[in-house]
């Protein structure tokens, strides 16, 4: 069913809508259901946005003020890769997004995002 992914790591704000509830909740009942890890870093929380913001210069879509949510998966070989960017035009957008990484080679059957 899975092909490496050790855990999901989500940037995101409780505020955004690209975020609660288009991608956090369905990316946290991804792993629950495959038990794997989620790791969460919530931009308004200082300790976790020092963390999200060297995940995002390292691994993601870097910029001053960078888009949220930024998801990125960690392989069980160590490698940190990017999986996927909100969308600023439409959080429709963002969702499908979403629904496409669940339907992913990396997560076959997962659930999918209503």
């Amino acid at each position: 069913m899975m092909t490496g992914v050790k855990a999901i790591h989500v940037v995101h704000a409780k505020w955004c809508p690209h975020c609660h509830p288009t991608t956090v909740e369905p990316l946290e009942k991804l792993t629950s259901e495959l038990g794997m890890a989620f790791v969460s870093y919530d931009i308004d929380k200082p300790e976790d946005e020092r963390k999200a913001d060297e995940l995002v210069r390292r691994f993601g879509d870097a910029s001053e003020d960078y888009l949220i949510p930024q998801v990125f998966l960690e392989m069980k070989d160590g490698q940190m890769r990017h999986a996927l960017t909100g969308y600023s035009e439409s959080v429709e957008f963002t969702k499908r997004a979403v629904n496409n990484l669940i339907k992913s080679p990396y997560f076959r059957g997962g659930p999918r995002v209503k």
